[in-house]
């Protein structure tokens, strides 16, 4: 291996100075405060006080389950018709998709508990003929709406990325060959853009587990995600040594379901197209 220049290394410099000024010291300062009290000792009833907030992690891996599938089920055919279009029509498509990405992330939540209030919009349209009300706000499936709108670009884009650079010649030579439409995106098309869908699952699965606001404010704090507690041991009791102990066992769970989707994602990459 070549040995780097000066020049190389003036230049990799200030990624250096970023990376660990933003990453490494702030990931230290979680570490310090998980496994020590607020006078600064060493303990580790932080990390046992951990087992009282079980069901709130369950939850919180749950709702984001059920989020990313239904983003990826949803993202997915639309990623695929999107990259049939023809380029004009898929520029404006695309804009679409990400128009909504350029909102506050607070107004884009505001306006669906708008529209999901027992008398919001929904419901007064309901009303109007004859259907309803329902009550939709304040309730789980309100929370992963409220996921699964503002994540779901996230989970388009990196797949209409990756199919906009499929291979057309190995769906027609699939087709030569007899297989049918189902066939043809279960055996070529999938595993041709299995990275995308991978790089998908992350990027909304984690920010779901994460997320604070949407189940505040669409769950009416019925459904407390562990971002939630984070915050309010932040925010509100200043326990930053137990919301640290909590973002430390968040941010391992994430990197185990992280390295298990790109494990996953390697190993179907490398056995190529199924036969």
């Amino acid at each position: 291996m070549k040995k780097r220049t000066l020049t190389q290394r003036l230049c990799a410099a200030p990624h250096i100075v970023w990376s660990a000024i933003f990453i490494v010291v702030p990931l230290i300062m979680v570490f310090y405060y998980a496994f020590t009290d607020k006078s600064g000792a060493f303990t580790l009833d932080n990390v046992t006080r951990l087992t009282d907030y079980t069901s709130t992690f369950l939850r919180s891996l749950w709702f984001g389950i059920v989020a990313t599938l239904i983003c990826l089920l949803i993202a997915y055919p639309l990623a695929y018709i999107l990259s049939r279009m023809n380029l004009r029509a898929q520029s404006t498509m695309v804009m679409l998709v990400m128009i909504p990405m350029w909102m506050n992330f607070l107004l884009r939540t505001y306006a669906w508990m708008t529209l999901l209030e027992d008398s919001g919009v929904i419901n007064n349209i309901l009303m109007k003929i004859n259907i309803g009300p329902f009550h939709m706000i304040n309730t789980s499936g309100a929370v992963i709406l409220g996921m699964v709108y503002n994540f779901l670009p996230y989970m388009i884009l990196p797949i209409y990325s990756v199919m906009t650079k499929l291979d057309n010649s190995l769906v027609e030579a699939a087709q030569d060959l007899g297989a049918n439409r189902f066939h043809v995106i279960k055996d070529v098309v999938f595993p041709s853009t299995l990275s995308g869908v991978v790089s998908g699952i992350t990027m909304v699965f984690v920010p779901s587990v994460s997320t604070f606001y949407i189940s505040q404010k669409l769950g009416g704090g019925s459904f407390a995600l562990i971002g939630d507690i984070i915050e309010m041991q932040f925010q509100v009791s200043n326990n930053f040594n137990f919301g640290a102990a909590l973002s430390l066992v968040l941010m391992i769970l994430i990197l185990i379901c992280m390295a298990v989707m790109n494990k996953f994602g390697d190993t179907e990459e490398a056995g190529g197209v199924v036969a």
